[in-house]
């Protein structure tokens, strides 16, 4: 129990909010953020879509290794990683139990090693690109590919706007807090406390989403006055957008450095 109360008092909300911040806005200091971001999601988009059709163990073992490698240079933030690792432990084995109580045996555990590994990849690669490089970047890369300009938009708003949400979850939260009154007994593995936090949750939900609503009114707002769906469509203005996107010799060699090691992979596998 003691571990227990350890471990809940290391997750706090100011904890996730710094966690939030540092990964939206202080991936600057990342090795790979200095790549020109066309080049990056291309890298992306084929660790997204090929492990699906892989079927050896090997080479998925080995694009997983690589993944574990690009996210270590990106620098992300623990807080990604244990989410991502609760996910891919609560995805894969909840089917492993249900597979146990259909007949199943021990052996059912190789095809989920798979799945698992797909989706490692392919999670891995999303949190290297989408951590690793600043918001503002990625919307000028996919604005460059041919993406559409309020998708890109959408995109870099969303990163930017989830530290701003999670401040106003956090504020109604506290309020609550401070109008309630918390269960004088924890219970049993704190069921008691934990039934307390989920129903805070369910009732700061609607005022979240007024405040969200509010927020994007204001933001519509403010973007229309300066001009926002003009400059997007304006060829001129595009152009001087992605004027600073440069395929230097660290995208040649990160790009062929990647295909070289996935041929080998292949090769081998």
């Amino acid at each position: 129990m003691q571990l227990v109360r350890n471990w809940f008092n290391k997750i706090s909300l100011d904890r996730i909010q710094l966690e939030l911040m540092n990964t939206a806005y202080g991936s600057g200091h990342a090795s790979l953020s200095r790549l020109d971001p066309r080049g990056l999601l291309i890298w992306y988009l084929f660790f997204a879509i090929i492990p699906w059709f892989m079927n050896s163990y090997l080479i998925l073992a080995g694009m997983c290794l690589f993944m574990i490698v690009t996210t270590v240079l990106s620098r992300v933030t623990p807080f990604i990683i244990i989410v991502l690792c609760l996910g891919l432990i609560g995805q894969v084995g909840w089917l492993f139990i249900i597979s146990l109580f259909f007949g199943g045996d021990i052996s059912s555990a190789l095809p989920l090693l798979k799945l698992t590994m797909k989706l490692s990849i392919v999670s891995l690669a999303s949190i290297t690109v989408f951590s690793g490089m600043d918001p503002e970047k990625i919307s000028d890369g996919l604005l460059a590919l041919g993406m559409p300009a309020a998708f890109s938009f959408s995109l870099s708003y969303g990163y930017r706007i989830l530290p701003v949400l999670f401040e106003e979850f956090r504020n109604v939260l506290l309020s609550y807090r401070l109008r309630g009154q918390a269960p004088e007994r924890n219970g049993l593995l704190y069921w008691r406390l934990g039934a307390y936090y989920l129903k805070l949750l369910v009732y700061a939900f609607f005022p979240l989403m007024l405040a969200t609503a509010k927020r994007s009114r204001t933001t519509v707002e403010a973007l229309e006055t300066r001009g926002f769906s003009y400059g997007m469509k304006n060829p001129r203005s595009k152009k001087l957008k992605l004027s600073h996107l440069r395929m230097k010799k660290q995208d040649l060699w990160f790009l062929s450095g990647s295909a070289a090691y996935v041929a080998l992979l292949f090769w081998i596998g």
